[in-house]
């Protein structure tokens, strides 16, 4: 209860600004499916690779390439899951705790997502390169019926970005490349919940927030090259992102009435940095192998604020995390290339701060791919991934009004159970 006035003096404002959910591919509403030839190994040497699709990971990618070089790739995500209730109950000011109701159960609540990447690089002298990245990193659509126990946390939340990487690349010496980039990025985000009214008896109100805008960060980074091995290591900074839009409450009946408005007004959150190391070994002329760790500083999610006039801030509690991943790639052909990984990516999210907005979990990834060379300028690209996902708590405590005579606390309690997703990719590479 101590953390109802900390929360919001507004009605029900969502208590996650972006979340992925369960579909993510990586930890909370981040997701990492920039190339298809990565996804074949569970990104477990991206950070060491050369190409303009490493260019996400790494911009130090396409230094000493000749001529230019292009990719592009389409990722299909089908996740599934179920959002459980397990004894949520709602307090009206004045009224014994009761039961939340609506539907208990949400089956796959997270829609089916197309996530497209692509880049393109070209050498402007033998040590010197320039490319540009296109990729949607932060982007997902989640549904739940207004009849649904999670409604007065969540019904509907959309979230588009689209990230402009221009890049700079330098061979330094021979074995040693750096590269530096800018990151131009354009977020808009819808999402919504419903609001109980002081009866039982009447329909719930409703809450939708709305915002877009462009802000920007930055990525550097370095190989070292050596004969057979390459080991890298990149920094990928924040986005402080501020988004101009407005709340729009309807449906409130009675005393709260009032609150009944649109409001213009500016959301302000920051997205985490991302440290990643990695190594490529060509262990044989035919077989590499690739390991990737990669440091998130999720802790920069610390809150969403609610800019002029509501002022107000919404803590996440967001922890930093690791990802770890090991892969191989094996040429069994001079035109087929097979590739397999595993990833383990722990969750930001913790029992107490979680809710059904973003019902994350720790989880594993398995991967495999492959390339076939169909011609000496042009390679195709696949693979598949299968992730698996802990069972985890929804128990985020939250109220609607808080702060006020209304409000109205609603004790979560509640289970992701059987979380899983299937991505499918599909790209290709050209070198011109």
């Amino acid at each position: 209860m101590r953390n109802f006035r900390k929360i919001s003096s507004l009605a029900v404002m969502p208590v996650a600004f972006f979340a992925y959910s369960s579909a993510a591919h990586a930890s909370a509403f981040y997701l990492q499916e920039q190339s298809v030839k990565g996804a074949g190994r569970a990104f477990s040497g991206e950070v060491a690779d050369q190409g303009p699709e490493s260019l996400w990971w790494n911009p130090a990618s396409i230094a000493d390439q000749q001529g230019c070089a292009g990719s592009l790739g389409v990722s299909g995500i089908l996740p599934k899951g179920n959002v459980v209730n397990q004894g949520t109950v709602i307090v009206r000011p004045g009224q014994a705790p009761r039961a939340v109701g609506g539907d208990a159960r949400s089956a796959n609540p997270i829609r089916n997502g197309v996530l497209p990447s692509g880049a393109i690089s070209c050498a402007i002298t033998p040590r010197l390169s320039i490319g540009l990245a296109a990729t949607s990193p932060f982007s997902f659509t989640t549904d739940y019926p207004l009849t649904s126990w999670v409604r007065y946390t969540a019904d509907r939340t959309k979230l588009r970005t689209y990230d402009l990487q221009p890049s700079v690349a330098f061979m330094v010496t021979p074995q040693i490349a750096i590269g530096a980039a800018l990151n131009a990025e354009y977020s808009d985000a819808q999402l919504s919940n419903a609001l109980p009214n002081l009866s039982p008896l009447l329909a719930d109100g409703h809450q939708e927030l709305k915002g877009n805008g462009w802000d920007f960060g930055y990525t550097v980074g370095a190989q070292f090259r050596t004969g057979p091995i390459t080991l890298a290591a990149s920094y990928k900074s924040k986005i402080e992102h501020n988004l101009k839009g407005s709340v729009t409450t309807t449906g409130l009946l009675g005393p709260l009435a009032a609150q009944n408005s649109r409001i213009a007004t500016d959301a302000r959150f920051s997205t985490p940095w991302q440290v990643t190391f990695g190594a490529r070994a060509a262990v044989s002329p035919k077989v590499t192998l690739n390991a990737q760790a990669v440091r998130s500083g999720w802790s920069e999610f610390d809150a969403i604020r609610i800019g002029a006039p509501l002022n107000v801030a919404i803590p996440e509690g967001y922890h930093d995390t690791w990802s770890y991943a090991g892969g191989v790639d094996v040429a069994v052909a001079p035109q087929l290339t097979l590739r397999a990984g595993v990833q383990h990516d722990d969750s930001p999210t913790s029992d107490g701060d979680r809710d059904a907005r973003v019902p994350d979990a720790d989880r594993w990834n398995f991967a495999t791919g492959a390339s076939i060379a169909v011609t000496k300028a042009f390679t195709l690209d696949t693979a598949v991934s299968y992730i698996m996902f802990k069972n985890a708590k929804i128990d985020r405590l939250t109220a609607a009004y808080a702060g006020t005579a209304a409000q109205t606390p609603i004790l979560v309690n509640g289970e992701l159970q059987k979380a899983s997703a299937v991505v499918l990719s599909l790209g290709g590479r050209l070198r011109f």
